[in-house]
């Protein structure tokens, strides 16, 4: 009698294990893909692409009782000179990226879809004698 109870026990554990991972792979196949801004730098004449150069977002979130809300994030670029942003905000926001050897680069931007691509172009400084 022992062991017919600790069989049936068992049979309902397996069950249960395996109806588990067809949930689990339905549930991440139904999860919105997470939509990213993408900046790429790139810098000099031959447009090389600058590795570890911060990227700044900032941007303001109206309010209508009192001032407005400012955010900023702070992102590095990878050795291809990209950065990547995960769900950024939409409506205007400014871009500044700063980066050693290089002149710093600052510009407004109408962000209308979270899927795009921003290039931006850095210039050496000007020599100082």
């Amino acid at each position: 009698m022992l062991l017919g109870f600790g069989l049936r026990v068992m049979s309902c554990v397996v069950a249960q294990d395996q109806a588990t991972p067809a949930v689990q792979s339905e549930a991440t196949a139904a999860a919105p893909a997470v939509k990213k801004l993408t900046i790429e730098v790139s810098g000099g004449e031959k447009n090389i692409a600058v590795e570890n150069a911060s990227v700044y977002l900032k941007y303001a979130e109206g309010r209508k009782l009192r001032k407005d809300k400012k955010y900023a994030l702070n992102v590095k670029t990878n050795r291809d000179g990209t950065a990547h942003i995960p769900d950024p905000p939409l409506g205007k926001v400014l871009i500044q990226v700063v980066a050693e050897g290089w002149k710093t680069f600052g510009e407004y931007y109408d962000l209308g879809d979270a899927g795009t691509v921003i290039k931006i172009h850095l210039d050496r400084p000007r020599k100082w004698y």
